[in-house]
């Protein structure tokens, strides 16, 4: 498949019902950007995108992640991270009884994209300083936890539009956070260290890794999901991975 626009983001959705399908994003130097949902044809063997399931993003998303929910218990869900951390809803009108009542004759259901929420994290201005990441916590799927170059890690309950928590989780900007279970949350940052967070004693963090030389970004981190003993991170403009 080929986009558009150049791509930056992108996730694979995990529901059941939902198999191969794919959110993209663009990275276009302007205000306007782009996110489509593309999924696989099985009749033809050909990615196709839908028109309903393409919308219009402020800014390049960072991130996209689909709603952790492979037993299809929620919402079907994409939330993307920019200036501001969006959740979107993907709906068609055969979920939704007020559709039903006013489109009785639509021989198809009609997809759409909706926004859901628009989080800022910062209660003193309408605006934030921009998020590098977020992750989507599979444990608890109303919990999505942020990164931003203000220093801050946010984690959010998507459910009641709150922040849960917020700290200076580094020194420097926070380029990654990912999950490590319920309640525990590792970051990476320009001030080239991982550090782990416990939500039950907030005042603390655990650093596990400081880069060997002074003021090395570390930029990207992957928790093992399958043995959470294990994370992974990028230091910047190197070929290193340092598990």
């Amino acid at each position: 498949y080929e986009a558009p626009w150049q791509i930056y983001a992108m996730n694979w959705s995990v529901r059941r019902d939902k198999k191969y399908r794919l959110a993209i994003a663009s990275l276009v130097e302007n205000y306007s950007n782009r996110v489509e949902i593309v999924q696989l044809d099985d009749s033809n063997g050909e990615i196709r995108s839908d028109p309903n399931l393409s919308f219009e993003h402020p800014y390049p998303p960072t991130k996209a992640i689909f709603i952790p929910d492979k037993e299809c218990q929620k919402p079907d869900l994409l939330a993307t991270s920019s200036d501001f951390l969006r959740v979107w809803r993907i709906s068609s009108s055969d979920e939704d009884d007020d559709d039903h009542n006013h489109h009785p004759h639509h021989p198809h259901p009609h997809r759409r994209v909706e926004m859901k929420s628009l989080l800022n994290n910062n209660r003193n201005s309408e605006y934030c300083g921009p998020l590098t990441s977020f992750d989507w916590n599979e444990a608890d799927p109303k919990k999505i936890g942020t990164s931003s170059i203000d220093t801050t890690c946010t984690i959010w309950d998507i459910d009641r539009e709150t922040v849960d928590t917020q700290l200076i989780a580094h020194d420097k900007e926070v380029y990654d956070i990912a999950w490590g279970g319920v309640g525990v949350f590792a970051s990476v940052s320009a001030d080239g260290s991982v550090r782990v967070f416990d939500l039950r004693d907030k005042e603390h963090s655990t650093i596990i890794y400081e880069s060997s030389e002074p003021d090395t970004p570390l930029v990207r981190l992957g928790w093992n999901k399958q043995d959470p003993r294990y994370m992974a991170t990028i230091i910047m403009d190197s070929a290193k991975v340092v598990v």
